[in-house]
């Protein structure tokens, strides 16, 4: 096993955000974190990375609890990929991927040809090579996603953690992150994405979890919670959802009484 979540709970002041919440991910899956806005997706991998300390349970990497490692060593298991980054210094886009060697090494030490060469293989795998001298924020959204995952490919390591890494992409783009991650999943990577798009965790997930009001509502394959009951009690309205291609695209589409309202 390589990520699981036991219990976790954490709260802001009195507001409980995260009420006891469990879950695991091998190495190999694609889990999608589903729920909409502000129902504790962010705070929940802020606690599975060790930068909120939860007020009860925790998460366990190969078996060790993440509150007992130093953040290099975390570094080696686990990359993050936010939702949306923007650089304060002007570094371009292969400075950008380099940054994910950091924990190979020294705190003295600078990125050498091996790194180089991992940051470059990167770029080269996601098709963005010829960015590689571009500023990074002068680039297009999509692209900047792209290239955090190339980043997290450099840094090696075997969990990747994603933010709505498609959230404010464009359809096409949207499909090439998808791609992106399915494929690292299918190379052995455990990859964990936070989501409120039905559709898309349907399509891309081996497991799906909907987190609801702090808690989980539902967790299993794609075709047990992707389902009229508990997406309408997710998003609080009625729901059809719409099987496609023998099963394996769902849609989802308001029901009649909310089409229109």
């Amino acid at each position: 096993m390589s990520v699981e979540v036991r219990d976790l709970r954490f709260s802001y002041g009195r507001r409980e955000v995260l009420k006891g919440v469990s879950f695991s991910a091998e190495y190999g899956e694609f889990l999608s974190i589903l729920g909409p806005n502000g129902v504790g997706k962010s705070t929940l991998f802020r606690c599975m990375l060790g930068t909120l300390s939860p007020a009860g349970g925790g998460t366990w990497v190969d078996g060790r609890p993440v509150a007992g490692m130093k953040p290099a060593e975390l570094a080696r298991k686990i990359a993050y990929i936010p939702q949306s980054h923007n650089p304060v210094f002007h570094f371009t886009v292969l400075e950008m991927v380099l940054m994910g060697t950091a924990a190979q090494l020294g705190r003295f030490s600078v990125p050498g040809p091996k790194q180089r060469r991992l940051a470059e293989e990167a770029l080269e795998r996601l098709g963005i090579a010829g960015l590689r001298d571009r500023s990074y924020g002068g680039i297009s959204g999509g692209e900047r996603q792209l290239t955090l995952i190339a980043r997290a490919i450099a840094q090696q390591a075997n969990i990747l953690l994603m933010d709505e890494p498609s959230a404010s992409l464009d359809f096409g783009n949207r499909i090439r992150i998808m791609d992106a991650a399915r494929q690292l999943a299918g190379e052995g990577c455990c990859v964990i994405q936070s989501t409120h798009d039905p559709d898309q965790a349907y399509r891309c997930s081996d497991k799906v979890l909907a987190l609801y009001n702090g808690s989980v509502l539902a967790f299993g394959s794609p075709k047990e919670t992707v389902c009229r009951e508990v997406i309408s009690a997710l998003y609080g309205m009625e729901i059809e959802v719409c099987s496609l291609r023998g099963d394996t695209l769902r849609v989802c589409i308001p029901g009649e009484k909310e089409a229109f309202r």
